[in-house]
This record gives C-alpha cells, structure tokens and sequence, in this order.
C-alpha cells in the first residue's frame, strides 16, 4: 500500500510451526497436529554468511536505510575484485538464483565455479533496479538495495558439491543464494495457437505485443502456447479472457515487458501458466500500470507457475476477480506491493507463493470500495519486504491469513499487519471474523520513524475506526523479532478501541523488548502463550492518547515468561534493556491505564493520569459511590498520592470523601485507607496528599468517592503516585 498518511509522534523521551536456522537455511519445521507454516518450494536457500568466503561479512543490522538492515538474515558478505563466496549445494540442483546488491550506479558479473572449475558463463549484476526514493511517503529512505539473478548451470550438481561466486571488477554484496533442480522445457499443448506462428519473435529483438494479441483472438476458448525463447511487448495486453497463456516454464519462456496485462473488464475463465514476465521498472510511479495484471481478470481465472519480476506491482487487482486463485509463482523485486485484492474481491485464494524483495506490502488486502469477502492468503513464504508490511489486511469481512512464514521486515511495517486504515474511501472496515492461524514470522517488525517507536511482529491497529470485527489469531510463532512480538495500537494516534481478539496458542522466542506492546483502549484474551528470551519486560501498555482508555489482557491459561510490565510509560524499552529500577521521584500513575465505574461525557478515566492538571476525570452524576482504578503495571510500594483538581479559581473549594484500595493482581482489592474528607482549595493549589501506610504494595490502585461537596461527582485532575512520603 501507499504509505501516504503519517502518524502521530510520541511526546516521550508451542503451538505453531517452529523455525531452524541450520547452516544458515530457514527452514520451517512443521509441529504435531499443525502444517507447516510457508510455501512448499522447488528450491533450498542458503545464506552468504554461512557460507565459506573471503569476503567480508556484514550485519547484522536493522538500522533502516543500511545495506545489511534489508538482506535475508539482516547479514550478507561484500566481495571485492577477487574475492569469492564458496556454497556447499543442499540439494541435487541445476540452477541458481543469487540476491545480491552492487553499490548504486555500477554493473559487473560475478564469476561461477562449480566444485573448482570456471564456467564459461558468468551471472551478471546491476543497480539498475536498486535504489529506490520515494520521497513523498513519509519515513522512507533509499531503500530496495537487493535485486536478484539467476542462472542455469548447464550441469547437474549433487548435494555436497561446491559452487562458488566470484567478485570481478565490481563490488558485488551477496545475501542468499537458492539451488533448484530446473525440470526440461514443457512441450507444446496439442490444438494450441503459438505465438510464434502469429509472428512473435523468440530472440527478443523484434515486437511481438501484435502475435501475442493475435494469437490470444484465434485461441478462445483454448490455448495460446509461448514456446522456450524471449520475447518482447512494447504495450500492454487487455481483452484477454476464456483463455490460457502457457510457457514451456518460468526457465524457459520469457516475456520481457513492464505492463503485461491491463484491463478493467473481463468474462473470466483465463489461465495464465508456467512462463517468466520480467519488466524494466527501475523506479516507482504509482500514477502508472507498471504491473503483471493491473485491473482484473474476471472470475473463475488463476495464475500458477509464474516468475514475476522488476515491475511496480505483481498484481494489482480491482474489478471482479470472483474465485482467483494465484498459487506456485515467484514474486521478485518489485518496487512495491507483490499482490494487492483492491477490494471487491470474493472468495480469491492467494497460496504457496514465494515473495521476495517488494517495496510496499509483500500481499496486501484493501477493502476500496467494496469488500474483500471470504479470501485468503495462505502458505505463503515472503521475505525482505523493505518498507511496509509482509501481509497486510486493511478492512474485509471473513478474512483468512493461514501458515504463512515471514521474515526481516525492514521499515514501515509489520509481519503481519489487521488494520482498518483506509487510506482512502469509500473503505470498508474489518467485519464477521479475522483469522490468523499458524503464521510463523521470523525478524519481523521494524522501527518506525514517523511513530518514533517500534512496530510488531504482529500489528492489529484500529488506525482510522475501532475494530469490531472478531479478530482470532492462533498456533503462531514469533522468533527473534527486533523489537515486540504482538502490538495493538490505534495507529492514526485517535485512539480508537481494538476489540474482540483472541490470541490463542504462539510460542515467541528472543524478542528484543516485549511480548504485547498495548497502545491503544480496547481487550484482547491470551491462552497458551509462551515466551522466552524477552529482552525488556512481558507488557507494555500505555495507551495513546493517554486518556483514551485502557487495554485488558485477559488471562485464559497456560501463559508463561511474560508476566512483568513495563514501568514507565515515559520511556520506550530498548532491545535487551531490560525493566529500569523506578525512579522514587517518578509518578508511577502518569500514562498508566486507568478504568471508572462511571465517566461523565469526555471526562474520562485516563484524564486523571495524562500529566495535564486542567483536564479531569469526572464520574458518573448523582451515583457515588464512584471508583476510580489505575494499573501501575508493577506492584510498588506506593507511600505518597497527590490527588488535584484544576488549579483555577472557577473550580471553589469543595471536599471529597475517598477510600484508598489496593490490589496486586487487579481482582481481589484490600482497603489501604478507609473513608477520609480531603479537602481542595484552589487559594492552595487545589490539591490533597494522601500518606499510605508502611507496607502498601500495590499495582492496582483504587480511589472510591462516596461524597463531593462541590459537584455530585467524583473529580480527579491527576493522580500522582510516588515510592516517597
């Protein structure tokens, strides 16, 4: 998506698949009772820095807008002129795909040796289609630094063998290098209409946009066949329905063009199989089609077996696309999303795709317009999206997003995002039941520097309206994630209310600061959740803005390693920085979560802990008794509260009647201080000092007013609460 909208900056200083990084390969590893979670590939991936080299190795880094911060593993390894990156194959294999990053403005070759010897052919690289600005979204670098080149051996290689990429003359950064086993070219369909007998040039040099376009009129209701070879379209393909465009495979039959087909009407009926589109889009303009389909194929079509690569978009997809189902192709190095349903979509299924190397959203839906209803994304492996989200939901009803596996997301964006932020409308916001089941997501989170703080591994986030939707997220697992593991957050800064989520079942291991960043009001209910290696506390909730309402976790069982808060909501925690000891001078209160048993209109709960003493929490009228509670998020040997009201004369002096309650686990309260009169007096400040007993230890702190003799109300400006008498 578009990353047009900014959002506020802070005023502040097992169940599930599991993942193994075995001689650098991710590999998911599939529990009892649950799939695996990412695509089933042709290939095996191996990491650069895993690899023998004499090269340098870089990372790990998850610093937007450096090089190491957007490779596969946040590490790679820089070749100089001579130096080289020698893999040990994993697998029987005949071809090769490389990522790789040369420095912006060159071109070079890396050379090939298979177990010593020199092939005669070389793997080139280029920055042609690196180094992306996208100046008018907010928070974006230069980004886009890897792209990817692939290369057929010409031999057999068996698992054990060497090969090895060699620097020549230009500085050549490599990332990850997948070994495949390439089956021969597919023979021709009988009855089908080639493009070469319409005329289409299999050596790349001529124009064969007019046989593609003739051949797709002679073969309706059939099949139009691209034999082995590279062909050339010069404009885009529309018109094209009841129909299969097939290739001999995505190694073997080529079609070189930025717009393959833009249409915005269709019968449907079109299969598109088994061949590569590979553009020449070397910058992004989202005012332009430069995408594999842009608009529709009509319903009851599909998509498999493709390579799709150096275009805007893979798809991006309005209209009827009733019944889609896109499966088994490969996505690389588009300059923004990989897939997008535009909305409208029914029942479109999006599964066992391999993403790489996307500039916006990786798979996206967007609910414009009309909703996108019963689709899903499923199985999916999607890697290095560098600026927005690995998958991201905005707004439908009966949505699924099932087994996927996402790594090293590097900015703007989340692993998995379920928002309602629109973006434009009419938008149609999350409804009926969000399902998110046995997603494994790996490194998955970043720094956002329009929030000034982090994003989630997984983000729900109430961005332009609540969510009312059931939100049921299930079987995860979270591993190394830079920063926090699930994240709730109203990310438009209005602090709309994220609801209705249940997250049941994630194993979340090293993140870098906690497991539930709570930022906005709302609830959400945690079972069998199990964390290790939490690098800062289990909990971070401080909702934003600060009086806009609590966020209740609800305890449903078999929870463990994340039971500890983060203290101070003036504070961001840091990776592996761990709970800071409370300052005694601090207001433990300030920020922290706060509840009523009744507000009066805007005067609500969290008005009483915002820091702004001319703002107030005023209960419920004529009612009292009326309580106020607020979670320090840690017990504490509170010894001092300062209880204020506005400090100005048009408030006249008035005197409360208030109980001191306490609790440690925020169900089971015990009386700190019974019933007192306190008075307020704006001649002295309007406020009161409440001194607790030696031994109060306390999270939970409850103000009961039974009495005001200035309003039939309990009124809070602020309350303050301190470890000093």
């Amino acid at each position: 998506m578009h990353r047009s909208t900014a959002r506020y900056v802070r005023r502040m200083p097992a169940i599930g698949a599991t993942v193994a990084l075995t001689a650098g390969m991710l590999v998911a590893l599939a529990p009892a009772a649950h799939a695996a979670a990412g695509a089933s590939l042709p290939l095996t991936s191996v990491e650069a820095e895993s690899a023998a080299t004499t090269g340098t190795k870089i990372g790990p880094d998850y610093t937007q807008g450096t090089l190491a911060s957007e490779a596969s593993g946040r590490q790679a390894v820089r070749l100089t002129a001579g130096q080289r990156v020698e893999f040990t194959v994993p697998r029987a294999a005949n071809a090769v795909n490389v990522a790789y990053s040369v420095p912006d403005g060159q071109s070079g070759s890396l050379d090939v040796y298979v177990n010593g010897t020199r092939l005669a052919k070389t793997l080139p690289v280029t920055s042609k289609y690196s180094y992306i600005d996208t100046g008018w979204i907010p928070g974006a670098k230069t980004h886009h630094f890897f792209d990817n080149a692939r290369l057929l051996l010409g031999q057999n290689v068996q698992p054990g063998d060497r090969i090895a990429l060699q620097a020549t003359g230009t500085q050549v950064t490599v990332d990850v290098a997948d070994f495949e086993q390439v089956a021969g070219a597919a023979g021709q369909p009988a009855g089908s209409v080639s493009v070469t007998s319409k005329g289409a040039d299999p050596s790349g040099q001529g124009d064969s946009t007019q046989a593609f376009r003739d051949a797709i009129a002679a073969a309706q209701g059939g099949v139009v066949w691209i034999p082995p070879g590279d062909y050339r379209l010069t404009s885009s393909l529309s018109g094209v329905q009841n129909v299969t465009l097939q290739g001999a495979g995505s190694w073997y039959s080529v079609v070189h063009t930025s717009r393959f087909i833009d249409q915005s009407g269709s019968s449907g009926n079109v299969r598109i199989k088994d061949f590569a589109v590979i553009g020449e889009v070397t910058e992004r303009v989202d005012s332009n089609p430069d995408n594999f389909v842009n608009g529709l194929l009509g319903p009851n079509s599909s998509v498999s077996g493709m390579w799709i690569q150096h275009l805007k978009c893979g798809f991006w997809l309005m209209g009827n696309n009733d019944n889609l189902v896109v499966e088994n192709n490969r996505i690389l190095d588009t300059t923004a999303d990989g897939l997008n349903l535009n909305g409208t979509a029914r029942g479109v299924r999006v599964r066992n795709n391999f993403l790489r190397n996307q500039g916006d959203d990786s798979l996206a839906m967007w609910s414009l317009y009309a909703p996108d209803t019963d689709s899903s994304f499923e199985n999916n492996t999607v890697s290095q999206p560098n600026l927005a989200n690995g998958i991201a939901i905005y707004g439908g009803t009966d949505i699924a997003v099932r087994n996927n596996l996402v790594s090293d997301t590097n900015a703007l964006g989340s692993g998995i995002a379920i928002s309602n932020q629109k973006f434009l409308d009419p938008f149609n916001p999350l409804s009926g039941t969000i399902t998110v089941d046995g997603n494994t997501l790996v490194r998955a989170g970043a720094m956002n520097p329009n929030w000034n703080h982090p994003m989630g591994a997984l983000r729900v986030d109430s961005y332009d309206s609540a969510i009312n939707a059931t939100v049921n997220i299930t079987n995860t697992t979270i591993t190394d994630s830079p920063y926090s593991a699930f994240e709730f957050v109203s990310g438009g800064g209005h602090g709309y209310r994220v609801g209705n989520v249940t997250v049941d079942g994630a194993t979340v291991r090293s993140t870098g600061t906690v497991v539930v960043q709570a930022e906005a009001q709302g609830a959400a209910t945690f079972r069998n959740v199990t964390a290790g290696g939490v690098g800062a506390a289990g909990i971070y909730n401080c909702p934003y803005p600060s009086g806009s309402g609590a966020f209740t976790l609800t305890d449903g069982g078999g929870n463990s390693g994340w039971n500890s808060t983060w203290s101070d909501c003036s504070t961001w925690p840091r990776p592996g920085q761990g709970n800071p000891d409370p300052d005694p001078s601090r207001n433990l209160a300030k920020g922290r979560p706060a509840t009523a048993t009744g507000s009066q209109d805007v005067y609500t709960p969290g008005k009483a802990v915002d820091g702004d003493a001319y703002s107030y929490w005023e209960s419920a009228n004529n009612a009292f008794p009326q309580s106020w509670t607020v979670d320090l998020g840690s017990s504490y040997a509170v010894r001092r509260l300062v209880l204020k009201l506005p400090p100005l004369s048009a408030w006249g002096a008035r005197t409360q009647t208030v109980t001191v309650l306490g609790s440690t686990d925020g169900s089971t309260y015990t009386t700190v201080l019974g019933a007192r009169d306190y008075r307020f007096d704006p001649a002295t400040g309007n406020t009161a000092t409440v001194t607790l007993p030696d031994g109060t230890d306390l999270r939970h702190l409850r103000l009961t007013v039974s009495a005001n003799t200035g309003w039939p109300a309990g009124q809070f400006s602020e309350v303050e609460a301190y470890l000093t008498s």
